[in-house]
This record gives C-alpha cells, structure tokens and sequence, in this order.
C-alpha cells in the first residue's frame, strides 16, 4: 500500500521546492529583497537562511536591476541564481536585465551560452494597497521569445516548476500569487522535472463549455464550475501553466468538444492573456464547431484601486464569471 499524501500549502510547496533543489545542487543560490525576513515573501523562504547559510540565501538592499543583473551574470559563470522580485510592480526596473539580457544572448551568441536563471516575480493583490502595487504583468514577459514564463495554480505546481526552473538551461520566469499562498492539496513526493515537457493541463472534466486561465483565475474558474454545476452546466476547465512558449492544442481539443470558450485572466483585457487565449481559438477552431463565441473575463482596463469597495468591483469573482457562463449557454 502506498502511504498517504502529506497536504501542503502553495506557500509551502514554494518553500519545498526551494529545498529541493538548494539540497541537490550547490550551485543553485537565491538573492533579493527581504529574504531573511519571516514575513516579506510570506513563508516561501522562511528559515532557508539558517539552513543553507546566508551566503546562498542573500538579502540584498533594494536595487531590483542590481539584484537581478548580478543573477543574469553569475548564471554566465555556471550558477544556478534564483533572484527573488517581492512585488513583481517594481521588477519593471530590472526589465532591461530580463528582455534585453537573459532572453538574448543564447540567441546573440549563437546557443554557446544561456542565462540559467529563474526571476521570481510575486503578485501581491489586494488589501487597498493601490495601482502600483498590485500588478499582474505575466501578458508583458510572455511576449519576449527565449524566455520561459510559468504560473502555477497548484501547489504541487508550485513546488515542481519551480524545481522546472531552476534545472532548465533557459532563462526563466516563475511567477507566484500571494492570493493562493493559503491554499492546500495533498502533493507527491518531488522530483526532477522536465519544464520543456510542461504544458496545459485539465483540473476538471466538462462537456458544455471550456474555461482556460492560469494562476489565481484556475481557482475562480473551478470555484465558478461549482456554481453552474447546479444548472446542469458542465465545464472544463484547463490550466495553462506555462505561458511561454504556450501550447494552445489541449484547448483547442476542448474547445472543439464542447462548442463554448471562456478566457479568464488576472490581468487586464486590453492586449492581455485573454486574448491570446481567444485568438488560439479563433485561429484553428472551425466556426462549424462554435456554439457561441468565445468569451474572456479580465481586469477592466483601470489601474487597481486604493479602496476595499472599489476593489470589490475591480476584480473578477466566481459569481461573474458564473453568469458568463450561464450566458454562453444559452
């Protein structure tokens, strides 16, 4: 008999796979703001100083293109750096080190070197802190061709594309949500993983309509499933994971089955992920087969209010999206 599996949060899981792969490779190190801090990036990295030593777990004053270009640079000389954005708003002042530096030079150099490093960027929403701090910007970085972009949902995601990450020769984005530290599931044992194999993935089966989103939006669309269950309406809802370089067939293959598409994205509509999300439809998905057209759900295009009633009307709940999809099926 197998043993049971130890349920764990997604801040956990993050932690856990931290663990993993400092424990297996000593080349691996983690640099950035607040990292010795109980608090700043929740538990993700609590006490990881004291067990690895402060001269891999480097707290750093606060210079986001600092941090991140001397991550680019040592991942040049055969390290595994993992830089650590705790409010991914400001990661915006080391975007040159990210588009211009890591994404290019395997390219540049014609495949002699690549930048094998992770960025962590955290989405940190909510609780009135305002238009400056509360920015999803995945759609952004998921744009520059050579640089991997990861969102995970799950906890055992989490932890095991983070592992990705670290172990993948590409340069590579890993971006987390502080809105699903809390969230639990049972998780298998960690292992080495293969990121390249990565991709779209089914969390519930479903026959009339098709919801594709990633990050915080999976738990929305699953929570929203639930709600129109009971109106007899079944959905699928697929989990992207990896943005870049997306996979569109296994929505397509859903969307194909079930005639009905819905986008749900975390951030805004204008030339956000919704969008790509639609257009893998639209391109390769016969009209013949659409039972109505497709649909996406996002931030409305506002910066995030300092306001908890503003924020109430500001971000998309599983109420909403339930009553798209009630309108889809009709």
């Amino acid at each position: 008999m197998t043993s049971a599996m130890k349920v764990t949060s997604y801040c956990d899981a993050i932690r856990e796979g931290f663990e993993y792969v400092m424990e297996r490779d000593e080349r691996c190190f983690t640099i950035g703001q607040g990292l010795w801090s109980p608090w700043y990036v929740g538990r993700s990295m609590h006490d990881l100083d004291k067990r690895f030593g402060r001269e891999r777990v480097i707290d750093t004053p606060v210079s986001e293109l600092a941090t991140t270009g001397a991550a680019v640079g040592a991942s040049l000389h055969g390290y595994r750096p993992i830089v650590i954005h705790p409010r991914m708003d400001f990661m915006i002042l080391a975007a040159d080190q990210i588009v211009n530096q890591a994404a290019k030079w395997r390219h540049m150099l014609g495949g002699q070197v690549s930048p094998s490093v992770v960025v962590r960027g955290i989405v940190n929403r909510g609780g009135e802190q305002g238009a400056q701090h509360s920015q999803a910007l995945h759609s952004w970085y998921a744009h520059i061709p050579g640089l991997r972009v990861v969102m995970p949902a799950m906890p055992a995601d989490a932890r095991d594309l983070l592992i990705g990450a670290v172990q993948s020769d590409d340069p590579v984005l890993y971006i987390d949500d502080r809105w699903l530290y809390e969230f639990e599931e049972p998780m298998p044992k960690a292992a080495d993983v293969d990121l390249a194999r990565a991709g779209p993935v089914s969390r519930r089966s479903g026959s009339d309509v098709t919801i594709a989103a990633a990050s915080y939006s999976v738990r929305l669309a699953l929570d929203a499933a639930e709600l129109v269950e009971k109106d007899g309406i079944s959905c699928e809802v697929i989990d992207v994971r990896v943005l870049n370089p997306f996979d569109p067939a296994p929505i397509r293959g859903s969307v194909e089955r079930t005639g009905r598409f819905l986008a749900v994205d975390g951030g805004w509509s204008t030339c956000g992920f919704a969008a790509e999300l639609i257009a893998c439809v639209a391109e390769e998905v016969s009209p013949a087969k659409l039972k109505a057209a497709p649909a996406r759900i996002a931030l409305p295009d506002a910066p995030a209010p300092t306001s908890k009633p503003l924020e109430e009307a500001y971000y998309p709940t599983a109420e909403l999206i339930a009553e798209r999809i009630r309108k889809l099926d009709r």
